[in-house]
């Protein structure tokens, strides 16, 4: 809030050198900002009283905005990567997959390996559990296992996130 937004009675002022000026009144706080021809902005709004500062509002907003961009290009986002297979899956198709999966790890993000059983596959779910296995195995150098192997409706899942 800023100026007339500010209907509190009372507000702790800080002057625009940062030196406390005391509890006043929100109107009295008002006047010695038009004064110094600045903005009266709430900065602490839970407060008691509300703290409030004389400063330019717009090199404050300004500043504010930067910090944000700031910090959001610190953050890393991960993504999870999903890699589907069927219970019968050939060697060389199995081997695409992995390499698939190992790309993704290598750039950082998770990845999620799913095992789908349609129809009759269903009957054989946990004679399928060593492709899965063997999956995770053969990313074992560049990879932990996040989540153990789990049974979701119709597909086995594992997660499997890269190692620092």
């Amino acid at each position: 809030m800023i100026n007339e937004q500010i209907r509190d009675k009372e507000v702790r002022l800080i002057g625009q050198n940062g030196e406390q000026l005391g509890i006043m009144p929100a109107r009295e706080a008002q006047k010695l900002a038009d004064e110094a021809e600045l903005d009266l902005v709430k900065i602490a709004p839970n407060a008691k009283p509300p703290v409030c500062k004389i400063i330019d509002y717009g090199k404050y907003h300004y500043e504010q905005m930067r910090k944000e961009k700031e910090a959001k290009k610190k953050q890393k986002i991960v993504e999870i990567k999903e890699v589907r297979m069927s219970p019968n899956i050939d060697v060389n198709d199995l081997n695409t997959k992995t390499a698939a999966a190992r790309k993704f790890l290598e750039k950082g993000n998770k990845v999620k390996v799913s095992l789908r059983f349609r129809g009759r596959e269903m009957a054989h779910m946990q004679a399928s559990r060593h492709i899965l296995e063997n999956f995770a195995s053969s990313l074992a150098d560049i990879s932990a296992i996040d989540k153990p192997i789990k049974q979701e409706g119709r597909n086995l899942t594992i997660f499997l996130s890269p190692r620092k």
